[in-house]
């Protein structure tokens, strides 16, 4: 009896489910005894559950995609101490080895801060890519977000949430980034609320960044900032309309020395495709007048 080429039988028998036996069998059975066809029927049938258990442990070896989500105020770089030091904030990113970094309050050659590009010093000392955008022009330079991210930024934009005559412009930074576990783009969003009270600005913009990611053609999101509201804010209640909390009790971020209050998040979307592993607020006192806080989640279904 012919020898049954085994090589790539998995492929073939996928292929060809309408048979027990695979249409390139099927010749060579014909020309053999009866026996010698069932032994080959089983021969198949082994090597088809072979194929299943194979399968199995395949998938038990993917590892699940992880993403480290950063999201600091750096406050411009100055510190409690009232020094200006970038390399500070850098440090602070590295110790937290983020994948995806969400920061606010941003200088970009302004002449409070000696006309440095924040944006693009950071990503140098951090080795991460960047994009930036201005949300305020202010002393020859522009302030607003940035984001960093360890993997490639293919598109960004802005969107500039609503303002009344006395505020500060305050923006939405959206980046395409391409994560190659991933057979789609995520979408990385940072934003920073307006901090005054009322808070009818700060739940207007909250009402637009639900709404952006409702009216997004992508599936998988992820939000962070400073939405200078707490957990139990009228804020927070309208941006859950269609983002997920990563954390649902308070994780303080400032007063920077004694943290009480949670106003930096991390958000995803959809619900059902992210598990949020745990949440931790770094411990970092001095850098700026906020601390990090730090998210790692997990996509479920890649």
């Amino acid at each position: 009896m012919p020898q049954l080429p085994l090589l790539g039988a998995c492929t073939i028998i996928n292929d060809e489910m309408e048979s027990i036996m695979p249409s390139r069998f099927v010749q060579i059975a014909t020309v053999v005894p009866v026996a010698a066809r069932h032994i080959s029927a089983m021969a198949v049938l082994i090597v088809a559950m072979l194929c299943v258990v194979d399968r199995w442990a395949n998938a038990g070896d993917v590892k699940p995609t992880t993403l480290r989500v950063l999201t600091y105020n750096i406050h411009h770089g100055e510190g409690t101490d009232g020094k200006v030091d970038l390399p500070r904030i850098a440090a602070a990113i590295r110790a937290a080895n983020a994948d995806l970094v969400a920061l606010q309050e941003v200088d970009v050659r302004v002449q409070r801060t000696a006309n440095v590009d924040q944006a693009v010093e950071l990503a140098n000392a951090t080795e991460m890519n960047m994009v930036f955008h201005g949300n305020i022009e202010l002393q020859g330079g522009q302030y607003g977000n940035a984001i960093l991210s360890r993997f490639p930024i293919t598109a960004s934009r802005n969107v500039v949430l609503p303002n009344d005559v006395d505020g500060e412009q305050r923006g939405v930074l959206i980046a395409s980034v391409t994560i190659p576990e991933l057979a789609s783009p995520l979408e990385f969003y940072c934003t920073h609320f307006d901090h005054r009270r009322p808070d009818a600005l700060r739940v207007a913009s909250a009402k637009v960044v639900a709404k952006l990611a409702v009216e997004s053609k992508t599936e998988l999101k992820i939000l962070a900032g400073d939405l200078n509201d707490k957990l139990d804010s009228r804020t927070i209640q309208a941006i859950q309309q269609s983002w997920t909390l990563a954390n649902s009790k308070p994780a303080p971020t400032i007063p920077v020395g004694k943290p009480q209050y949670q106003i930096d998040f991390v958000l995803t979307s959809p619900a059902s495709a992210w598990r949020v592993d745990r949440v931790i607020v770094l411990d970092e006192t001095v850098a700026s007048d906020h601390r990090p806080l730090l998210a790692e989640v997990t996509l479920l279904s890649p």
